[in-house]
């Protein structure tokens, strides 16, 4: 790329973060807060932001393992839940809590509401910006929680740390395995497609884009370009100037997307175990389908939210178990890198 067309890139999206960040700002209007505890976060305190809906069944676990990881708020945006999710999430004491019935697509995916309260109570700290079925792990997860990470990222001058988002799947029907709020999600939830993954680096955000999966394989088999990016970076240092520009795939300022080393070593990344299909999927993806709120292009997935309406079984004869992460490691979906 010539030299005055990077100027010119640069120019485009520096604007484009102002933007954003003038959008969120607008969109503060459409949240209402419902229980505020950001006055009991100390400095160094490592925070969670997420957008939920119906999720009750999810969130014991999900809440539990970040509260293992070393989160210590919770800074969430219920959109319009009807089963009980606002009453369990204002009850937890490291929650604090805003609730809208705006549109969710509308919102960017609410992403304009979680900027807007991270330019708000974000500055400073390390902060995970995730949805309510992925789970982070790492290398040493296990042993090393996250406070000792993101030291080890402080004093490598690393403020971004990248995860592939790894589609689990149960062997057999999707409604054969029932899940109950606070079960381990990964005891029918344990298989995974290990090989099939595509990578290109994109030119203007110099992000990976990573497409593969169990969905590539299985739901977008004939027009794979259609398949879900599966790269995001979703443990930052957040600056009150930041702005995620794609869900939590892609940031600006774009130096934040550079979580991979092009020199042919590896940088340390991690995986979101990504529990999407547990059994009530089956039930929701007709009233996804219904909403038309996930999708920028809706249209396009309704062959997905039918194939998921039917339950199917995605295992097949190539789906790897999965046992730790070290094997994910073996693998390259993930990486010690220079992290001992």
């Amino acid at each position: 790329m010539a030299w005055l067309e990077q100027v010119a890139l640069a120019y485009r999206l520096r604007w484009k973060r102002r933007r954003l960040l003038f959008r969120a700002l607008r969109k503060r209007r459409q949240l209402i807060e419902v229980v505020n505890r950001m006055a009991q976060v100390a400095p160094d305190d490592i925070l969670l932001f997420a957008t939920v809906r119906n999720e009750a069944t999810r969130l014991p676990y999900f809440l539990d393992h970040y509260r293992k990881l070393g989160v210590r708020q919770f800074i969430i945006v219920d959109n319009a839940s009807t089963d009980g999710t606002q009453a369990l999430l204002a009850a937890q004491p490291d929650v604090s809590l805003w609730s809208t019935s705006h549109s969710y697509r509308l919102s960017r995916f609410g992403m304009d509401w979680l900027t807007y309260l991270q330019v708000k109570y974000a500055h400073g700290h390390w902060c995970l910006t995730v949805d309510a079925d992925e789970i982070l792990i790492y290398p040493h997860y296990d042993t090393r929680p996250l406070p000792a990470l993101v030291g080890w990222l402080d004093a490598h001058g690393r403020m971004s740390f990248g995860a592939l988002m790894l589609d689990m799947y149960p062997k057999g029907k999707l409604s054969s395995f029932p899940y109950e709020a606070g079960d381990d999600p990964f005891a029918n939830l344990c298989w995974f497609d290990a090989g099939n993954y595509m990578i290109t680096k994109k030119p203007d955000l110099k992000n990976l884009w990573i497409q593969g999966g169990v969905r590539a394989r299985y739901f977008f088999e004939d027009r794979p370009r259609y398949a879900p990016t599966m790269g995001k970076v979703p443990l930052v240092k957040w600056h009150w100037r930041f702005a995620y520009a794609s869900s939590a795939h892609t940031l600006l300022p774009r130096r934040l997307n550079h979580v991979y080393d092009e020199q042919g070593g590896e940088m340390t990344s991690g995986a979101l175990l990504h529990t999407k299909f547990l059994n009530t999927v089956v039930q929701k993806s007709a009233e996804e389908k219904t909403r038309q709120e996930h999708f920028a292009n809706s249209d396009l997935y309704d062959a997905y939210y039918e194939a998921l309406m039917e339950d199917p079984d995605l295992w097949c004869p190539s789906s790897t178990r999965y046992h730790s992460w070290r094997q994910l490691e073996a693998l390259g979906l993930m990486s010690k890198g220079n992290w001992i």
